[in-house]
């Protein structure tokens, strides 16, 4: 009876720490930039080429189909994400559609990544949008 006793904080402590959902509460980041280009209002030509400050960057974590964290640029165009567990994420930020197709006017540009052990630091490629 004793050993029964024993073994069950050791089931439930064992259960508790291994969680393999992708979400908060990990060790690991995922960080990067977000660049810009700014086209003329026809969107016939690029007049400018800069990193974009308070821009929203989005984080899904896994499958979920609605994003979980938000994050605004800083001034020079960074994102970050902290404390995330392994697994899969999807980020994504909005771009202007510069074909005049799409209704709304803008699209998502999207980064799968995949944090595959713990305190890794990803760093991802830079966005590229249209303004």
């Amino acid at each position: 009876m004793k050993r029964t006793f024993y073994l069950i904080p050791l089931v439930i402590f064992s259960l508790a720490s291994c969680q393999k959902e992708p979400g908060t509460g990990g060790t690991s980041t995922i960080s990067g930039k977000v660049w810009v280009l700014d086209y003329n209002s026809e969107y016939t030509q690029i007049n400018n080429r800069y990193y974009a400050m308070k821009e929203d960057v989005y984080l899904i974590y896994g499958n979920d189909v609605v994003y979980s964290e938000s994050y605004k640029t800083s001034y020079d165009g960074s994102y970050r994400f902290d404390h995330l567990r392994k697994g899969k994420y999807r980020l994504f930020c909005y771009s202007d559609d510069t074909t005049g197709t799409i209704p709304g006017g803008k699209f998502p540009v999207i980064k799968d990544v995949e944090i595959t052990s713990n305190g890794q630091d990803l760093k991802l490629d830079d966005f590229v949008i249209a303004k």
